[in-house]
Parts: structure tokens; sequence; C-alpha cells
């Protein structure tokens, strides 16, 4: 009989964590991936010599010698070097690992540095790119209809989707899972969808809802909520490298990122046709607006190409343009084409037909674009923004902000006349009452400082606009923009295209002809990346797992065919992503259960799907779940995510004084963000996440400064740590106690909403004795405390944390 105290958060598999194919394929290669090989692999750069994409690699080392000695940590160089003990010795050099990444690559290498990589072979380099051989690869080829493949057992698909699986599976001789059951598959499909889980109410009406269309209807309501638009908004944010913070350097706020969040939020809600999603990302400055209210969500849009990150401290500022225009390459080939682009910068691509003419014929464009403008703050430089058409929401936000600018002044002069009437008094109390006074002053003028910088005036967005002088780009010979070579006309990825390079008028960047090609129907790697991003949230892995790049070492689709019909049928759907993961969440393959039978052994990976993959919850979720269960959510107050108006954050003198960007700590969230979705949380690219946020530093959240597809999930003893002691679980744990001792019942009664609130099944009869003896047990400290324990216990299980 399973005991309360088992549920506490277990590391998956963990008997067998550090040994084997597993543990390296599953913790240790996603890290290298995602963190070293642009710099350290063939298919990217090779700095100091050093390549971390098989196991010689590591083993003969770079400049510096072997990268690591298995089973010391001490001698091994790229453990000091993750940890930022040596000033010239740090990798990456953006920003140092999560502690639960830097553990599990500890662990690795104590325990033996088991890989199971073989050699890359080293491919011979030749003269040019030869552009047709390249467009042999399977992802350079046109999309094509396929036909549907005939199955044995024709009562089993309930859609195309699963027509496509079952016939896999039958030639593999696998039988796939039974069907999940239905409190699994509602909490699955909420989950997915919406980031968060099933109410009490939702449960009962999904169970008790006989009729065929029972499940078209859970799908149809979540898809229709608002929730399904910050969930997906925040899976496209991991693509942008978003945060409310410029740059790593400094901490400088990016005061209006917000609105591009909001965008996003809005546009999946909407269903937005994904290829007018691209158009305006790209180019929305320049598309045509029926109305003010068009033009400004055009504009707000671009903040893609601008929200990542740029040193703007930087003292040589032609680098700083040049390596902010790689990463404007970098994402755009990442997020909609499933390519690297970044690496071609310095030379051809080691393996896909990418020169540098396709490079520099990209790069030209963004550098053809106003990104940055030098400030008046000494060497600091800051992100573009762009005056929005005015709407009378944002006249009543400045007239609310003027008057509280006005009442801080008036309340200040107030304090002023108080000390001046103090005059030369030296008596105890009339010292006393300086102090006070004094104190009282600088807290306001610093308020008033801030309320001034920040004053929202006229609405702005961090935007881009095209230069005055659009011009073609010369080469940098490896990626020095002081060393030139050729001028590379401005133009489009040959091995992509269909025709002819686009002709650019005269006085536009080019952007404009790039989001028409990327967004049209015959460039055969938009929809076949788009589709593979929305299978992978919705199964775990993508149909190609290599889910940001396409190339020739990426991995090929498990189910090319299915792969091509999605793409189809999306793009003949009007690009609509609401439509597509309607079809894949009411698919049999999405109702099958997660278990892993003897049939399994055949398909470790499980790439046929003959059952549900299981995932983590993601650190949003995690936060988000314990709001619902307590019955304290509540919705965005809108706005920044940093507590810009709180002045206890702000730092050092007014700004008036000062030579540099204001510097403001962030201390505090508003009182009312610990109880709003994550999504609407600050983001900073330095230090901790502030507030309950920090949540998303145990688990996994992405670095502001990468552009990720598909996270890691680590399972470290951070993580459990976290769950039994963070100030977070205790507060929701005594919330959602609270919540339950103010309703009627009896235990039985509240124990069996508990269960619903935080794992959304019924409770067995196994654990209703269990909960009994385990509230008797605690109820020396209270009744409250008892309920409290009980809460948080649930909150540290598998059950909890996992979406089976």
């Amino acid at each position: 009989m399973m005991k309360i105290v088992a549920f506490l958060l277990i590391p998956f598999a963990a008997s067998a964590a550090a040994d084997g194919d597993a543990f390296f394929r599953e913790r240790v290669e996603p890290i290298l991936r995602q963190r070293c090989y642009e710099c350290h692999s063939h298919a990217g750069k090779i700095k100091g010599g050093l390549v971390l994409d098989s196991r010689s690699g590591w083993q003969s080392g770079g400049e510096s010698g072997p990268a690591l000695v298995s089973g010391s940590l001490e001698k091994s160089l790229i453990i000091k070097a993750v940890h930022y003990g040596t000033p010239d010795l740090e990798m990456p050099p953006k920003a140092k690992l999560p502690e639960s990444e830097i553990a599990i690559l500890e662990q690795w290498v104590a325990t033996g540095a088991h890989d199971p990589r073989e050699a890359v072979v080293a491919v011979t380099k030749k003269a040019g790119i030869d552009v047709e051989a390249g467009r042999k690869h399977w992802a350079y080829q046109p999309v094509r209809e396929p036909a549907l493949p005939a199955v044995r057992d024709s009562s089993w698909p309930l859609n195309d989707v699963d027509v496509f699986i079952l016939a896999k599976l039958e030639g593999a001789g696998v039988k796939p899972n039974a069907e999940a059951d239905a409190h699994t598959w509602l909490r699955r499909v909420t989950f997915d969808l919406t980031g968060l889980p099933p109410t009490e109410a939702e449960i009962a009406a999904f169970v008790t809802d006989r009729s065929p269309q029972s499940h078209e209807r859970v799908v149809d309501r979540l898809l229709e909520s608002r929730a399904y638009g910050e969930r997906w908004a925040r899976h496209w944010l991991d693509l942008v490298g978003y945060a409310e913070q410029i740059g790593t350097e400094g901490k400088i706020f990016a005061e209006h990122a917000w609105r591009y969040r909001d965008y996003l939020v809005d546009a999946f809600q909407t269903d937005k046709p994904f290829d007018r999603f691209i158009r305006e990302q790209i180019a929305g400055d320049l598309l045509p607006a029926a109305s003010p209210q068009e033009r400004r969500t055009n504009l707000i849009a671009t903040g893609f190409i601008v929200l990542g990150d740029v040193d703007i401290n930087a003292i040589d500022k032609l680098k700083m343009e040049y390596d902010f225009v790689d990463s404007q390459v970098s994402k755009v080939g990442t997020a909609f084409l499933g390519m690297t682009l970044g690496c071609v910068r310095c030379h051809d691509h080691k393996f896909d037909a990418i020169g540098q003419q396709d490079y520099y014929a990209l790069a030209g464009m963004f550098r053809s674009t106003k990104t940055t403008f030098k400030t008046r703050h000494g060497i600091w430089s800051n992100v573009n923004r762009v005056a929005l058409p005015e709407l009378e929401e944002d006249r009543a936000v400045a007239a609310k902000h003027e008057q509280k600018l006005a009442d801080w002044r008036k309340e200040k002069e107030m304090l002023e006349a108080d000390l001046t009437a103090l005059g030369d008094k030296a008596d105890d109390a009339a010292k006393k009452r300086r102090e006070e006074l004094t104190a009282q002053v600088k807290t306001l003028e610093l308020r008033i400082a801030h309320g001034e910088y920040f004053n929202p005036g006229k609405p702005q967005a961090i935007a881009v606009q095209d230069a005055e002088k659009p011009a073609d780009m010369r080469v940098t010979i490896r990626g020095n923009p002081y060393a030139l070579g050729d001028t590379i006309p401005r133009g489009l990825v040959r091995v992509a295209m269909w025709g002819p390079q686009p002709k650019i008028p005269a006085g536009q960047s080019g952007r404009l002809q790039l989001a028409d090609w990327i967004a049209d129907a015959r460039n055969p790697l938009t929809a076949r990346v788009a589709v593979n991003r929305v299978w992978q949230k919705l199964f775990g892995e993508g149909l190609v797992r290599s889910v940001d790049y396409f190339g020739t070492r990426g991995d090929t689709p498990s189910h090319p065919e299915l792969l091509d019909h999605l793409a189809l049928r999306f793009m003949r759907d009007g690009w609509s992503q609401k439509r597509l993961i309607r079809t894949l969440v009411l698919s049999r393959t999405y109702r099958l259960s997660s278990g892993r039978g003897a049939e399994a052994a055949s398909d470790p990976e499980n790439k046929l799907l003959s059952h549900m993959n299981r995932q983590r919850l993601d650190a949003e979720s995690i936060r988000d779940a314990m709001l619902v269960a307590s019955g304290r959510l509540v919705a965005p107050s809108g706005g920044p995510g940093l507590p810009l108006e709180f002045p206890e954050n702000i730092t050092g003198l007014p700004i008036a004084a000062k030579s540099n960007h204001p510097q403001f700590a962030i201390k505090n969230e508003r009182e009312s963000q610990a109880f709003e979705r994550t999504l609407y949380l600050p983001v900073v690219r330095t230090g901790t996440q502030p507030g309950t946020a920090r949540l998303r530093d145990v688990f996994d959240f992405p670095q502001p400064a990468q552009f990720t597809g598909k996270r890691n999930e680590t399972t470290v003893p951070t993580q459990s740590l976290y769950l039994l002691n963070a100030d977070l679980i205790r507060q929701r744990g005594e919330d959602l106690a609270k919540a339950l001792l103010a309703t009627q019942g009896s235990d039985l009664d509240r124990i069996g909403r508990l269960w619903l609130r935080v794992l959304n099944r019924p409770v067995a009869t196994a654990e209703q004795e269990d909960a009994l003896a385990f509230l008797q047990a605690s109820r020396a400290a209270g009744e409250a405390h008892a309920w409290t324990e009980l809460a948080r216990t649930l909150f540290g299980t598998n059950e909890f944390l996992l979406r089976f």
C-alpha cells in the first residue's frame, strides 16, 4: 500500500540515472547540444580546437588539452569552466549554467563520463557550396501530398493522423496501448492547451458527459479560452530570447517589452494565421494597415527582431551591431526555418548547403534595419523604440500617471516647507523630526525621478524600422567587422528557394521580401517546422526530434509522410494553429495511456508512438497549477512584469544626477503578481528570477539569451529541496488548506476534494486511509497545519509534477 511519504519527488529512473546510454542521451547530451554545440561542434564553430559532439572530441580536447578526465571533477576543464571559477575559463560565455545542469555534468564526469557517441566523420570541404546537391536533402524537398497508407485495423483510427501512426505500428508488429482513463486525458489536454489543470467543475462535467462529442466539447472550450493564448505565447517566447531586461551586462529594463508578450497572447488566442504571424514579426512596420489598431499591432510584432540579448554598454559599437545582426539572423533561421545560420558568419556551413553568401544576404537586411540607438548616458546604447498610434486607453493611463506625479510633487513641497519651518532648532525632538523629514523628501525625490523616467507619455513599443540608407553588407572575415571581404547582395537562402532572388526596392531593407518568402506555401521548411513544433509540445518529442535543426546532421522524421500531410493540411486550413491542434488532440494516438508495456521494449524511444510520452510539467505550469488548486489565481494586472512603480527598488541618485542608465534592483513583485500566471511575472537576464518566479530557475526555465524550441528536463536534488522548503509551496499549501476547511463535510469529503484539486482524479481507498493517518499524526500542531502539510506533500509528488 502506497504511503503518503512515498509520494515525495523521486528522480525518474533513479536507480539507472548514472549509467549507460539513457543518462547521457536524456540528461547530458541535451545540455551539450543547447549550451555548447554553437561554438564547439562540427556543425557550428570549433573554437579553441575543441568539439563536443563526439566522444573523441572531448577526449582529444582542444588547445588547452582534454576537456575532461573521466572520474575526476578537479582535473576536468569543462567542470572548471561551467563553475566560472577562472576568469579566462568561463563557459558558456554569455551566462553561467543553472546549478541543475552543472550538477548533471558533474554526475556524468564523476561516474565515468559514459558517452555512446561515435566520432563525427570529418567532411572534406569542397570549393563553394553545391546548392543543387544540397536540395536533395529531405527538408529542402517540396512538401508533397502523401497517400493514406493501408491499415489492417480500420476501426482504430479516429482521424487521418491515426492512420499514419497505426500503419507504422502494424508494420513493426507493435500494438498500441489502450486509451488513458477519462481523468488522465482531461488533465493531459487541459495542461497541454492551457498550461493549467482542470477544475473540480470541469472534471465533473467531462466524466458525466456520455455523449460522443464529449472530447470535442472540452477541446473547443479550451481553445477558446484566454489561457490557451497565454500558454502558447510562452512557448513562442522561448524562441525569442524574451526578457524585460536589455542585455546581460547591465540591469536596464525593457519597459515596453510587455507589449510584445501581450501581442503573442492575442495572436494565439484569436488564431492569427501563421503566415500573417510571420509577416508581422519580420516586417510588420512595412505592412499596410487599415486602422490605427492594426498599425499598432504590426509595429509591436516586430519586437521579435530586437527582443534578445544585446551588449548595449559595449564600447565597440560596430561589433555590438554586427553581433546583434548575427543574433537576428540566427533567431529567424531557428524559429521559422529550423536552420542553424549563426555558424555561417565565419565560414560556409560544415554540413548543410548554406554558404557565407546566404548568411550575408540575410544579414544585409537586418544591417539595413534600425534596431539600436546611442543614448545620452555615457557609452550606453538601447534598443529601438517607435511611437504607436494613441488610443483612448493610453490617454487614461498617462493622465493617471501624471496625477500621481503631481501628488508626489505636492507632498514633497509640503515636507520641504516643514523642514524650513524647523529652522535651526537643535533640541532632540527637532533633530529627530528633521531626520524623518529629510528621509521622506529623499524617498519622494527618488519616487518622482523614477516616475518621470518611466512616464508612459505617448505609447511606445520596442520595434524596428528600415534604416535611412539600406545597403548590402560585406563579408566579415572570421566575424571581424574591421576585416571586410566581398559585398554580398541582399537575398534569401538559396538551398530553400524555388525561383530567382527577389528584387528589393530602393530604400527598403528587404525584410518584407524575406517575410513573404518564409510565409510562402512553397517554402519547404516553414510549415514542416511549425507543425513539428506543435507536435512536440503535445507528444513530448517532435516527428523530427531535433526541433530547431532540420539540416543534414539533424534527426530524420519518424513519420515523414505524416509530417507532410500535416504541413499541407495546416496551410490549406488557412495556417490555423487551433485547427491543427484540434486535429491532433482528438486523435486516438493522443488518447493513448503512457504506461510502458512489454511492447515498448522493441521501440525504447517510442518513435512509433505506441504510447503517450510522459512529460514533466514546466516551471510555469507547476506554479500556476498550485494557484488554481488553492483557488488563488487572479487575472493579470497588465503592463510591465517588472514592478517599476515600487520606489524601494531604486538605488543610487536621482536620474538627473546619473551619467549612466538608471539601475534598479528587483526586490519585490507587485502585490497582485504573487497570484497571477507566471507568464506575467518579470523575466530577467542576470541573477535569480525575482519573487515567486524563482521556481523557474529550479525547473529548467531556458536562459533568455538562448533561442529554445525544446526545454531541457532535468531531475536534480535541488528540485526536491525546493518542493520541501520553499515559501511558495508552503503558502499555496496554506491557501489550499484554508479553502478546504472552509467547506462543509467530513475529512473524507475534504480528502476527495484535495485529490481532485491537486491530482485531478478521485482518491483511491488506500490513499484515503493513508491521508487520514497522515492528518491524525499531524494534528498536534493544529488542524490548519495538518491540512497544509498534506497539501504540501501532494504538491511534491511525481503525480502532480508529471503530465501522463
